[in-house]
C-alpha cells in the first residue's frame, strides 16, 4: 500500500503551530514530540513515580475477557506488569460502529507508535486505548453517515436515550441494532466482501450488550493480533482502582481550577482561543445521581462550603465526599481537566495519541499537573489519514487537481472555475440584452400607464416580474444544456468531494470504517497496519 506524505494545516491554529513545535506553543508543554532525548527524559521522570501496574493489569485482564482476545494481548497484560514498562495511550467515545474514522486513525497510532517507541528504547511499550464511557453525550455517538447519491446521509441509530446516561449504561437491544446495521450495510452496496461483513456484525452484536460492548467487540475484533489492550472509564471496577486519586482531586479542587485557569490566562495573552469552558466554582468532577440516571457536574459553592450540582439539587461536604469515594466510587467520574490527571496517575505513559482539539486543551493543563508535581507526557499528534481510492485517485489526475488543495479545500474553486470556461458566453449576453431591452421598455411603459390609469401600475409591475421569472427559467434551462453536455466531467468533481472532503469536511470527521470494510474486506486492516508511518505530524494519504 503506496503512502503519501502531504503538508496540512491542522484543523485548529493551535494545533497547527503545534505540529511545527513554534515557539509561541512550547512554553505549555513539558516535551516536545518524538524526540528521543525527550524520551529519555520522560523515562527518568516515570522510574520516580509509583504505578498500581498490577492492579490495573490485573483489571485489564478481568475486563478484556469478555472480549476477543490473542497470544499478542496476553503478552501486552504480562509486560504491562513489569517494572520498567511504558505505555502509549489514547481514547476516544464509544461510537456506533466505532464512529467517524478518526476513531480507527487513533487506535493504529497507539499501536504503531508503540511498536517504534519499543524498537527505539529498548524497553515493553503497551499500546492502551482509553473507551470515554463515563461520557453520557448520546447524540454525539448514536449515528454515522453514509454516501447516497453524491451527498452525505445521516442514519441515526433508532433508539432513544432522554436520561443523561453514561455510555457505559446504554443497553444494546440486538434486535433493533441487527435490523438498523443490516440495512446500513446493504445501503453501501453489495460487494464480494458484503456477506461476510454482515456476519460479522451479527456475532460481533449477538455478544454486545451495551454501547460500549458494542465498540469494543468491533475494535478487538479488529486489533486483536497487535496486542492492543482496552479500558472502559465507565467500568465500576476501574473506578474502584482510582480511590486515592478521587480523594487528590476532591482534596485539591481549589488549586486544580486555580492552576487550570492562570494557564488559560498564559494561553490567551499568546493570542490563541480557550478550549475548556471552566469556572472559579468548577469542581472538575461528576457526581452520577442513580435515581435519575444521569450524570451531574459538581460545583464548590465557597458560600455553604460544599460541592453542589443542578442548582443545589444534590450537595456534599468535603467530608462526605470523601467517604463517598470510599464506599461507593463508582458515583464519581472526571471531566475533561481531571481525566487527563487520573489516566497518568493510573499509567507509566511515554506518549499520548491526541487530536487536535485535544492538543488545544492539554496545553491548558500544565499547571495543574505541575501542582502534583509531575509532567505531561509528551504529547503526540495521531496519525491524520485519508484513503484514496484508485478510481478517485484517477478522477484527480483527469481533472488535472491538486491533491493537496483538495484534502484542504475541496473542489468547489476549481469546479467554478471549469463551469465558468465552459459557459456559453454568447447565450449570457442575449439573455443580458434581452432583460435590459425589456426593463428599458417596461419603464416607458409604465410611464405611459402612470398617465392612462395610475392603478394599473401594481399589475404592470407583476406582468414583468412574471416574464423576468420566465426569462430566467429558460435561461437556467439552457445553462443546464450546456452543463450536461460536460456531465461526466462535473460529476467526477462530485465524487471526489464526496470521497475526500464530503461536505466541506475531512474525510475522517465524516465516513465510517464499515464502508471501507464493505469495499475491501476485514483484510483491510491488516493491509493498512502493515503500512509505515512516520510521526512527524504529516498528512497521510493512503493508495487503496
Amino acid at each position: 500500500m503506496e503512502i503519501l506524505n502531504l503538508s496540512l494545516p491542522a484543523t485548529n491554529r493551535f494545533a497547527s503551530n503545534y505540529l511545527e513545535q513554534s515557539a509561541a506553543i512550547q512554553p505549555f508543554f513539558h516535551y516536545q514530540f518524538n524526540d528521543l532525548h525527550e524520551d529519555t527524559k520522560r523515562i527518568a521522570e516515570l522510574t520516580n513515580r509509583p504505578f498500581p501496574r498490577m492492579e490495573v493489569a490485573a483489571h485489564i485482564e478481568g475486563f478484556m475477557e469478555q472480549y476477543t482476545s490473542s497470544e499478542a494481548v496476553k503478552k501486552s497484560i504480562n509486560k504491562l506488569k513489569k517494572n520498567n514498562s511504558l505505555v502509549v495511550i489514547g481514547g476516544q467515545q464509544a461510537g456506533i460502529l466505532t464512529g467517524p474514522l478518526y476513531s480507527i486513525h487513533k487506535v493504529i497510532s497507539i499501536i504503531k507508535l508503540a511498536e517504534q517507541k519499543e524498537r527505539q528504547l529498548g524497553v515493553p511499550v503497551i499500546p492502551v486505548f482509553w473507551i470515554a464511557g463515563e461520557d453520557h453525550d448520546y447524540q454525539e455517538v448514536n449515528h454515522v453517515y453514509v454516501p447516497v447519491k453524491h451527498r452525505i446521509d445521516k442514519w441515526t441509530y433508532p433508539e432513544k436515550v432522554h436520561q443523561k446516561k453514561m455510555v457505559s449504561d446504554i443497553q444494546l437491544n440486538k434486535d433493533i441494532c441487527l435490523s438498523w446495521v443490516e440495512n446500513l450495510i446493504k445501503n453501501f452496496g453489495e460487494t464480494e466482501f458484503t456477506n461476510n461483513l454482515l456476519e460479522f456484525a451479527e456475532a460481533i452484536i449477538s455478544k454486545s450488550t451495551t454501547f460500549v460492548d458494542f465498540f469494543a467487540n468491533i475494535i478487538m475484533e479488529l486489533f486483536k493480533d497487535y496486542g492492543l489492550l482496552i479500558v472502559d472509564s465507565g467500568n465500576r471496577d476501574f473506578r474502584k482502582l482510582q480511590k486515592e486519586f478521587f480523594k487528590e482531586q476532591i482534596v485539591h479542587h481549589d488549586a486544580i481550577t486555580f492552576s487550570l485557569l492562570e494557564q488559560q490566562k498564559q494561553i490567551e495573552q499568546e493570542g490563541f482561543p480557550i478550549t475548556i469552558e471552566a469556572s472559579e466554582k468548577a469542581a472538575n468532577l461528576f457526581y452520577y445521581d442513580q435515581r435519575v440516571n444521569e450524570r451531574i457536574l459538581l460545583e464548590y459553592n465557597c458560600e455553604i462550603g460544599r460541592f453542589v450540582g443542578k442548582s443545589g439539587a444534590i450537595a456534599f461536604t468535603k467530608e462526605e465526599l470523601l467517604e463517598l469515594v470510599d464506599d461507593n466510587p463508582a458515583k464519581l467520574s472526571n471531566n475533561v481537566v481531571t481525566r487527563p490527571l487520573m489516566q497518568e496517575w493510573l499509567f507509566p505513559t511515554i506518549a499520548f495519541i491526541a487530536g487536535p482539539g485535544e492538543i488545544s486543551y492539554w496545553a491548558e493543563l500544565k499547571l495543574v499537573f505541575e501542582h502534583f508535581n509531575i509532567k505531561m507526557p509528551p504529547i503526540v499528534p495521531r496519525l491524520n489519514i485519508t484513503f484514496l481510492d484508485r478510481s478517485i485517485e484517477t478522477d484527480v489526475s483527469e481533472l488535472n487537481l491538486n491533491l493537496t488543495d483538495v484534502l484542504s479545500n475541496g473542489t468547489e474553486k476549481e469546479r467554478e472555475k471549469f463551469l465558468a470556461a465552459i459557459k456559453d458566453k454568447e447565450l449570457a449576453e442575449l439573455f443580458s440584452n434581452t432583460i435590459e431591452q425589456l426593463l428599458k421598455q417596461y419603464e416607458l411603459i409604465e410611464a405611459k400607464a402612470e398617465q392612462l390609469d395610475s392603478a394599473l401600475l401594481p399589475m404592470l409591475r407583476k406582468n414583468e416580474k412574471y416574464l423576468l421569472k420566465e426569462i430566467g427559467f429558460m435561461q437556467s434551462k439552457l445553462e443546464e444544456a450546456v452543463k450536461l453536455k460536460h456531465d461526466v466531467l462535473l460529476k467526477k468533481y462530485s465524487r471526489v468531494d464526496l470521497a475526500l472532503r464530503p461536505d466541506g469536511f475531512p474525510q475522517e470527521r465524516v465516513w465510517n470504517v464499515f464502508y471501507y470494510l464493505n469495499q475491501f474486506g476485514l483484510t483491510f486492516m491488516n493491509k493498512l497496519m502493515a503500512g509505515t508511518y512516520e510521526f512527524d505530524g504529516r498528512h497521510k494519504v493512503l493508495k487503496v
